[in-house]
């Protein structure tokens, strides 16, 4: 054998060993180190945190294709529900504690307004939870999600009446003396956005919707525009 074949011959075996013993340690180290997929934990998304336990209800024919009070029209076959305080496009899962079924549905009207009630179902979400021949069912009802923050779940709603938004003080407050003249209660509430105030003129607090509406029916024959207001 030459000289330069004996060259080639020892300088092209001694590398080989270095890579061979590289290529083990990371064979190694990705293969014979990894944990199973079967033992990997992963942590369950958290509960929701707002509950509510009571008796629900469902409406039907009689309201189907009429407007809720989000806007919407209401959709017997589309599950949604009625709630008196939760804020409207809140996703809750209803669960029948009396078999176990259990269904979301969207919050997108105001009700029910039977006493002890806390919740009006459409027909489809009823159906699924097996409650349309009883016409009630204890249930739990679970916040998912909400447009608005929420820190607990209120038994009822308080509501006032707005008879116009202004964003000169002034005019707010010549409307209010105007409807004070005629009836109690009128007050001057701001509200600040981004970059201009607005003094909303209202009348009154209500624990039902059936007195606020009352009273509006009053200040419109009055002559006075009237929005009924969350509060």
């Amino acid at each position: 054998m030459g000289a330069a074949a004996k060259q080639h011959e020892k300088s092209g075996a001694a590398p080989s060993r270095p890579r061979d013993f590289v290529a083990l340690f990371l064979f190694l180290l990705l293969f014979g180190c990894s944990v199973p997929p079967s033992n990997v934990r992963v942590t369950p998304p958290p509960e929701a945190h707002l509950s509510q336990v009571g008796i629900a209800s469902w409406y039907g024919p009689g309201f189907h294709g009429k407007a809720t009070t989000s806007g919407s029209i209401y959709n017997q076959y589309e599950f949604t529900a009625a709630h008196q305080t939760l804020p409207l496009g809140t996703r809750v899962i209803v669960t029948n504690m009396e078999n176990g079924s259990a269904t979301q549905v969207t919050i997108n009207d105001r009700g029910p307004f039977a006493k002890n009630r806390i919740i009006d179902l459409s027909y489809s979400a009823a159906d699924a939870l097996g409650m349309i021949g009883p016409g009630t069912a204890l249930v739990r009802v679970d916040v998912i999600d909400s447009p608005a923050p929420i820190q607990a779940i209120r038994p009822s709603l308080d509501y006032t009446l707005q008879l116009g938004s202004f964003s000169q003080l002034e005019n707010a407050r010549q409307l209010r003396d105007r409807v004070a003249a005629a009836f109690n209660d009128v007050s001057i509430t701001p509200l600040k956005s981004s970059d201009l105030t607005y003094y909303r003129v209202q009348l009154g607090t209500f624990s039902s919707r059936a007195d606020a509406e009352a009273q509006a029916r009053e200040v419109v024959q009055a002559g006075y525009s009237v929005i009924i207001l969350e509060k």
